[in-house]
């Protein structure tokens, strides 16, 4: 697969290894919804992006739209809970993340799926992972991203207040957790920026999707 990925110019190192989680910093959204966001916890994250986008068996998707089948403008790999994850570093941050969160969170970060965002025409509309548990709990998604940064975008599910956006690549961590997924949305949108690739885990409990 063909990708061009400009480097970090602050992750040069060849060992992917995970940094400590103590200088998570949590936002308060509002309506029980809170998201905790590290910068560059993943170093190395540019040799991982690679091998991910090299080896995972990616698989492009058609969905049905309006009466259109149209493509899913995004590339996809989904990995259950008793399934081997594509590199040793995303099960590591899988058993960090769900010790870190074990009493908020009450279980374990289950599953995993990756999004390929292979230039600024892939995106992700506006949603929230309300399909199974997460449409009548609070719940938490963990998101891991490595590439070039591409914008997040989060806003309040019925319009009071407004846009928050938090740019992601090179081994930055955002968790989305209280009520976030029922009571606000979020998006990674199309981008007319020369815009190098991205690769984001999302690392969810049992149930929700």
């Amino acid at each position: 697969m063909a990708t061009h990925l400009q480097g970090s110019l602050f992750d040069q190192t060849d060992d992917v290894r995970l940094g400590p989680l103590d200088g998570l910093r949590r936002i308060t959204l509002g309506s029980g919804a809170w998201i905790d966001v590290l910068p560059g916890w993943l170093s190395g994250a540019d040799v991982l992006f690679e091998q991910l986008a090299t080896e995972v068996p990616w698989r492009a998707e058609r969905r049905t739209m309006y009466d259109h089948v149209v493509d899913v403008p995004r590339l996809l790999a989904y990995y259950g809970a008793d399934d081997p994850l594509p590199h040793p570093v995303l099960a590591e941050a899988r058993d960090a993340l769900s010790a870190h969160y074990a009493d908020e969170l009450g279980e374990p970060f289950a599953t995993a799926g990756l999004c390929f965002y292979r230039d600024g025409r892939d995106s992700v509309a506006w949603h929230g992972d309300r399909i199974g548990r997460g449409a009548r709990e609070d719940t938490m998604v963990a998101i891991l991203s490595v590439g070039a940064p591409r914008d997040l975008l989060l806003r309040p599910m019925h319009g009071r207040g407004g846009t928050v956006r938090r740019p992601l690549g090179h081994g930055d961590l955002i968790v989305m957790g209280g009520s976030c997924q029922r009571t606000w949305e979020h998006c990674v949108p199309k981008s007319t920026r020369a815009t190098g690739p991205r690769i984001s885990i999302q690392f969810r409990p049992h149930g929700v999707n």
